[in-house]
């Protein structure tokens, strides 16, 4: 049994770096997909409104935040990515400093 995690993040407020950041999650690079799955995410989908991002994690046992983030520190090719994807994106208010991705909270389920 896997776990389903939700997470935000907030883009740049500029249409034409929305416009570039989107293409580059139309293909991302090789490097980044095997990073991704290497570590037990199994399936992720983010959705845009406005600059709002939401990203819905689904991952095996295996995965745990720690290692993955043990993992892309150790993967040069990811911290490019990592470096060039801040272009585009910015903390949402209450991330902690350099933090991206912020985990949400659940407040209901059906």
């Amino acid at each position: 049994m896997g776990h389903r995690y939700c997470l935000t993040l907030d883009l740049v407020d500029d249409d034409s770096l929305i416009a570039e950041y989107e293409k580059y999650h139309e293909a991302i690079w090789p490097e980044i997909h095997k990073s991704i799955t290497d570590y037990g995410i199994t399936n992720m989908e983010i959705y845009r409104f406005d600059v709002r991002l939401f990203m819905i994690m689904e991952t095996d046992d295996s995965f745990s935040f720690e290692k993955k983030a043990a993992a892309d520190a150790a993967n040069a090719k990811v911290q490019e990515w990592e470096a060039l994807m801040w272009k585009y994106q910015q903390p949402v208010k209450g991330a902690l400093k350099g933090e991206k991705w912020v985990l949400m909270d659940k407040i209901f389920a059906l």
